[in-house]
């Protein structure tokens, strides 16, 4: 039986679906902005990419939690 995701991933089939970009892109477009705190990269997606505030933090978290 298949684990339901948690976490930041949660929320990557509604970003795709709203932003119309895959995951592995706005992680890329994070890491290029690398480094930076964590708020910098949500406020730069907001800001420059109009992504609202729940998923840029759940994009930022995953970046940074995958560089640990």
């Amino acid at each position: 039986m298949d684990q339901p995701v948690k976490g930041p991933a949660s929320y990557f089939p509604s970003i795709e679906r709203k932003y119309g970009r895959p995951i592995a892109e706005w992680q890329e477009l994070i890491r290029v902005h690398m480094p930076a705190k964590h708020m910098e990269l949500v406020n730069m997606l907001k800001s420059e990419h109009q992504v609202g505030h729940g998923h840029a933090n759940a994009l930022v978290a995953s970046v940074l939690a995958s560089k640990k």
